[in-house]
């Protein structure tokens, strides 16, 4: 028998999983890790079913190449490869090199996403590439950022058990992070758990306090919160002195919020505000967590550094059981944020910089020219290009953008203008793989070896446990193919493979605030349960959970924390008579990720989950609509119509409905608003119409709208 350990490749928690094979490396069991950092020994249904997911029959062995009939046909790598590169170089030769663009993913390996990143850029000459981390941990980035100097969640999982008072703030943690929940009940402090959400959760129903707030509402009741604790001197103002920034300014906006100013906006009582107030002010630790609820908004940025601010002025940061503390979506957001070379350069390096760009250049080896002397576009102004006629070419690599993207009807267009799209993932069937030119098969997380870093930036080893199927690859093993093909292999001839990446990056690390040069490899990382960053050189710590701050400075050039903050804004979709509800969308169940894209392969998990797509509907608002619980109903918004089933909970309030973001029918409706800063979309907030289904509309599928796979 045989045991490799390796950290599940769903969301963000980082869980460790043992792998025990037997003599003919046969996989006999799966389970969490008992003694991990992380997880403890528990883990979420879908991580118990990780490998099974790639056991698929729609999976991508071959590649596939469109033909002249518009069928797809198996050819050889070396076929697949000549074409890739004639393609691509034919587009850069015709439209210059921001003609081709990529979009990638925040659940591939950091070795993997450098190697593409510096491939796209420095080898292949290209400016665009963003990561589908833009959908879900953008705005984290940027009020971090903003606020600290550096993208610097100041957390370790921990302070889930140390906090006195935890303030959930769009976050269904019970579900959407259930390992995460259960740190929580390990606290032994008897802690107050405070949930701020539209809708009446799992988490809101197992919390102490439910703020049901309005749609948007978020950014109003958190400035009204500040107004309470400046207003009453509950404000810690030697660390307001000492370490912050801004303070006047902030205490002069939030003056116009005062709980009774905002009450309409917010639906919450001004009583509650300033009970909240006072909890915070009374808690010897306080810790605020968010995720999508506030993330995808129209001004997520702002309403994430509404949350930074109120921590800051209470001097709840730094210290154990403390912080504003962002729960990142995917298993290697953090990864991607980090070192894909996306959106910024490697260790979070400007583009634009020239002093950055010569010193990753210094670092790498390679000609300062190489590298893009400005910033790539963002996912929605790449796609706005490709429909614009301007980015001819697309690589899209392990996403499903054809499900997951906010009013999705208008994707499927924009791909078919494009002159070449290469598909890379698992699957043969998915939304986005059906409509590629040229497919090329990958491998899956337990195929192949890397690290993610996950929400408490600790650093985890993917390892490899089985082969891939058929002529699958790795993508570390795609990505050095193309640089071969293309004639940029020279460039990478030390990259030759992910561990040898990884020492590239420690390098470009160096002196950064996220410093991994003090890890000794791999193996350091192994037996250590994971290294949260940073770790510079001479480091010799062993503490398994370190948090940020603990001296109170920060990443800016003056060391003190930003108080940043700007008035709060309407939806950017009305409501109408023709749409008189707000949509809600988050995760639908504990079972299924994102787009089903690997757990809809999972019988076990398929059991435990709707087989439709549902909607959530009031008790008042169905009785008025004239809909029964398991009815059919037709969700209308501006974007187009679907029919889905009516599920009738209170926890939605009159004028809310819910649809989970698994199914495909969802982002048929959802409105195409993002934040100003962070680009991220605004996926929780639009205006739609519930009523009866007509009698023709297809089961489980879209009354208007093109193209409907069947469920996967």
């Amino acid at each position: 028998m045989n045991t490799i350990r390796t950290t599940c490749s769903y969301c963000s928690v980082g869980c460790n999983f043992d792998a025990v094979l037997d003599d003919q490396g046969r996989l006999q069991s799966f389970r969490p890790a008992v003694d991990y950092p992380v997880n403890l020994g528990k883990s979420c249904p879908k991580g118990f079913h990780l490998m099974s997911a790639f056991q698929a029959e729609d999976r991508a062995t071959r590649p596939l190449l469109r033909d002249a009939s518009g069928s797809m046909q198996p050819v050889s790598w070396n076929r697949a490869l000549t074409v890739f590169v004639e393609r691509f170089k034919e587009i850069k030769s015709r439209y210059g090199p921001e003609g081709m663009a990529f979009i990638s993913t925040g659940q591939m390996p950091t070795e993997e996403m450098a190697l593409l990143g510096a491939l796209f850029k420095f080898g292949m000459g290209g400016i665009h590439g963003d990561g589908n981390t833009r959908q879900c941990m953008a705005t984290a980035a940027v009020a971090y950022k903003q606020a600290f100097g550096f993208d610097a969640p100041p957390f370790t999982y921990k302070d889930f058990e140390l906090s006195d008072l935890l303030v959930f703030v769009g976050s269904n943690a019970t579900i959407s992070h259930p390992v995460m929940w259960n740190r929580v009940k390990m606290n032994r402090r008897d802690p107050h758990i405070v949930v701020v959400d539209p809708r009446r959760t799992k988490t809101a129903a197992a919390a102490h306090t439910h703020l049901a707030l309005k749609p948007k509402g978020d950014l109003a009741l958190l400035y009204a919160l500040t107004h309470v604790l400046i207003r009453e001197g509950w404000v810690d103002r030697d660390f307001v002195r000492d370490h912050t920034e801004g303070f006047d300014e902030l205490a002069a906006h939030v003056g116009k919020y005062a709980p009774e100013a905002v009450a309409d906006t917010t639906g919450i009582e001004p009583q509650a505000v300033r009970d909240l107030a006072r909890r915070i002010h009374e808690a010897r630790a306080v810790s605020f967590w968010w995720t999508m609820g506030v993330n995808q908004s129209h001004e997520g940025v702002r309403t994430a550094q509404a949350i930074i601010n109120i921590c800051l002025i209470t001097g709840n940061i730094g210290r154990p059981g403390t912080g504003p503390n962002s729960i990142t979506g995917q298993a290697n957001a953090m990864g991607s944020r980090l070192f894909s070379n996306t959106t910024s350069l490697f260790a979070g390096y400007d583009f634009a910089k020239e002093e950055d760009r010569k010193t990753i250049a210094d670092r790498l080896g390679i000609s300062p020219e190489l590298i893009p002397d400005r910033n790539s576009l963002p996912y929605h102004k790449i796609l706005e290009r490709v429909a614009e006629g301007s980015i001819r070419g697309l690589w899209i690599i392990a996403t499903n953008p054809a499900h997951s993207w906010i009013d999705k009807n208008t994707l499927f267009e924009r791909l078919g203008r494009l002159d070449f799209l290469v598909v890379q993932d698992l699957y043969h069937t998915t939304e986005t793989a059906v409509r590629a030119d040229l497919l090329l098969p990958a491998a899956g997380s337990g195929e192949k070896s890397g690290t993610f870093i996950n929400s408490e930036r600790r650093l985890g080893i993917v390892d490899k446990i089985a082969d891939p199927p058929g002529e699958a690859r790795t993508d570390f093993d795609i990505f050095k193919a193309v640089a071969e093909r293309w004639g940029c292999g020279e460039l990478f001839a030390s990259w030759t493979n992910p561990e040898a990446v990884f020492r590239i990056l420690q390098r470009c690390s160096a002196g950064r605030p996220c410093d991994i040069t003090g890890i000794q490899g791999y193996r350091m990382i192994r037996e250590r349960g994971g290294i949260q960053w940073p770790y510079p050189a001479g480091s010799s710590s062993e503490d398994p959970e370190r948090r940020l701050f603990a001296d109170g400075r920060f990443f800016t050039p003056s060391g003190r924390a930003r108080l940043i903050f700007e008035d709060s804004r309407p939806a950017p979709e009305e409501l109408s008579p023709e749409f008189p509800l707000v949509l809600l969308t988050g995760r639908g169940t504990l079972v299924q990720w994102h787009t089903q894209t690997r757990t809809g392969k999972v019988a076990e998990l398929n059991r435990l989950s709707p087989e439709n797509c549902f909607v959530q509907v009031s008790p008042m608002d169905a009785k008025r609509i004239g809909i029964s619980d398991g009815d059919r109903a037709e969700v209308s918004s501006r974007r187009g119509s679907v029919v889905v089933d009516a599920v009738i909970s209170d926890e939605v309030k009159p004028g809310e409905v819910f649809m989970p973001m698994h199914y495909e029918e969802t982002n048929r409706l959802t409105y195409p608003a993002f934040d100003t800063y962070s680009a991220e979309p605004a996926y929780k907030h639009a205006a739609v119409a519930v009523r009866p289904a007509p009698a023709a509309g297809p089961a489980g599928g879209p009354v208007t709208g093109g193209f409907h796979p069947d469920r996967r």
